[in-house]
């Protein structure tokens, strides 16, 4: 059977996805933006009740919390049982970013500049797949690393496998910090590291009938 053709998102404030991922990812992110939040990743994993991981942000770059991934949970539930993405029974997952979060997107290359991340591609590099090193900022397409012999590598992000910070007391100190200055704290508490909320879904009814 003939694949259809892939669905690309190439955009500075979402992931670069294909797919079913994409198709998710254009439907989930408006009702996210519309609720002050935004979209870090989408993956859809397994094709029998394959279950929908939503991971999401507040807008101003801050981590969600608990009551905040019920909220989206139920939200992004009622526009997927409405728009019917896909067939069957399906489980969303809706998380926090976390501390150690994953770079999907320019924005996170540019918004996390100076912390140490580990990145790995899909085609190797001078040999390479795999690169540590800290993270420069991105730009026309890439992430840029400057490795630990002071080397810089610009990695294309249409081409990463994964790529996620390295969990650091800076970058745990940064973390606390911007949640503080969002809550307006004179002494930000330590920055919670990741918060997970599922719930089950399916496909309106008449699906089953």
């Amino acid at each position: 059977m003939a694949r259809a053709a892939a669905f690309f998102v190439l955009d500075e404030d979402l992931p670069f996805l294909t797919g079913l991922d994409a198709k998710v990812a254009a439907l989930v992110a408006p009702v996210l933006a519309d609720m002050g939040f935004e979209l870090v990743r989408v993956a859809i994993l397994g094709r029998e009740s394959p279950t929908v991981q939503i991971m999401a942000d507040r807008a101003d770059g801050t981590l969600i919390a608990i009551e905040d991934c019920e909220q989206i949970s139920h939200a992004v539930g009622a526009v997927l049982d409405v728009e019917d993405p896909l067939p069957g029974a399906w489980t969303l997952e809706v998380s926090s970013a976390g501390i150690d979060r994953p770079l999907t997107r320019a924005k996170d290359w540019n918004r996390f500049a100076g912390h140490l991340a580990k990145a790995e591609v899909n085609l190797p590099i001078d040999g390479r797949r795999r690169f540590a090193g800290i993270v420069l900022g991105a730009g026309d397409g890439f992430g840029r690393l400057r490795l630990d012999d002071g080397a810089e590598v610009a990695l294309p992000l249409a081409d990463l496998r994964r790529a996620r910070l390295v969990l650091t007391d800076e970058l745990i100190a940064a973390t606390a910090h911007m949640m503080g200055a969002r809550d307006g704290a004179g002494d930000a508490q330590e920055a919670p590291d990741h918060m997970t909320h599922a719930k089950p879904g399916r496909s309106p009814a008449r699906k089953t009938h």
